[in-house]
């Protein structure tokens, strides 16, 4: 059965317990992208950490624009994640966040070779731990121009590649739709690499109702019968005065 989440950073002006009540309240089980000290409370409130927050460094390394296809910052990112990997372990959480890194002029296969060799040493270290690293797909079309990661078809040959069950992708629907549309198929082509998908109405990121092109239900309906069990998490930005209006209906057209 799927499960529900939402992103911290969405609701970043309500205090964290106060999150987890709301949640709660609407059989949402998961925080997406907490740091590590705050998944404790989280977890005191009979909540669980989905999926962490990334972890960068005082250079911003393992930020979204700083990631493994660019060898200069494996080095770094080899530290930020073999601390993060075990630490997230101890606190019971299964998934850790990664990104690609911006392209800078860094060919497609290059891209995919070095990202599979600043992976490799972290993959074994999450397979020990029973931590699966998940890199998240994000368009470069709107938010983040140059981002790597961008297409489906990358993402699954970075999997692929590096051949491991503790390397995933997060399918960010939203971000998708920008970049390549083609939503349902994809997901059915590719649903063995995916572990965790994130929500937002196309366009503008918000709410998805009337006004967006995605339809939400069909996309639920296609995930369940590829046999996911794992997280939908809402990743939108509320427009409302009260920033849980929608989060029930979000829920609820999620919930094939």
């Amino acid at each position: 059965m799927i499960k529900h989440s939402v992103s911290r950073w969405c609701f970043g002006a309500t205090p964290l317990d106060a999150l987890c009540q709301k949640c709660l309240q609407y059989g949402i089980t998961g925080i997406d992208l907490l740091k590590l000290d705050e998944i404790p409370t989280v977890q005191s409130l009979g909540m669980e950490c989905s999926i962490t927050a990334a972890h960068p460094d005082e250079n911003d390394i393992g930020e979204i624009e700083k990631g493994f296809n660019n060898p200069s910052f494996h080095p770094a990112l080899h530290k930020i994640y073999q601390k993060l990997i075990p630490a997230a372990a101890a606190l019971g959480v299964k998934q850790v966040i990664c990104f690609s890194g911006n392209r800078d002029g860094i060919s497609e296969q290059d891209g995919i070779s070095h990202c599979a060799t600043g992976l490799a040493p972290l993959i074994a270290l999450a397979q020990q731990h029973g931590i699966t690293l998940v890199m998240e797909l994000l368009n470069s079309k709107v938010d983040h121009p140059d981002y790597q990661c961008d297409h489906t078809a990358w993402g699954a040959a970075l999997c692929e590649r590096i051949g491991s069950a503790h390397f995933k992708l997060l399918y960010d629907i939203y971000h998708m739709q920008i970049m390549e549309g083609d939503v349902i198929r994809t997901i059915q082509t590719y649903h063995q690499h995916i572990s965790h998908y994130h929500t937002a109405g196309v366009p503008g990121r918000h709410e998805f109702n009337d006004a967006q092109e995605l339809n939400y239900p069909a996309i639920a309906q296609a995930i369940k019968a590829t046999g996911f069990d794992g997280f939908i998490g809402q990743e939108y930005m509320p427009t409302t005065e009260d920033p849980f209006e929608f989060l029930p209906k979000a829920v609820k057209l999620c919930s094939a």
